[in-house]
């Protein structure tokens, strides 16, 4: 007489375990904010650090490359740095979201909404 019930409850699971996953993602997200990354250029003496989400937090400078006549290159090393930094932070990004969804059973390289 029922019989299609059967199949709501696994429903109720998936949706259910849906909410838990929003959840984790949602707090990934905020813990992204505070998972520092340094990018670096000219062999450390520009380092930049950034937040896993991307958002420039520091620069540091070595004193001993500023020289008028060398300022095309330090700002090529302050743009270089920053760069490094961005591309650290996207990786360590999608390294904490595959460790969040490898037991999902989900296709390599699926991409989640950030």
């Amino acid at each position: 007489m029922l019989k299609g019930l059967g199949g709501l409850g696994d429903m109720a699971k998936m949706m259910k375990a849906a909410q838990e996953m929003q959840g984790k993602i949602a707090q990934l997200q905020e813990d992204m904010a505070h998972i520092m990354v340094e990018g670096e250029a000219g062999a450390g003496l520009v380092k930049a650090t950034a937040t896993a989400k991307g958002e420039l937090k520091a620069l540091n400078i070595d004193p001993s490359i500023f020289s008028s006549d060398d300022k095309e290159m330090v700002e090529d090393l302050i743009l270089a740095a920053v760069k490094d930094a961005q591309a650290k932070a996207t990786e360590r990004a999608a390294e904490e979201m595959q460790k969040l969804t490898d037991g999902l059973g989900l296709p390599p390289g699926m991409k989640m909404p950030f």
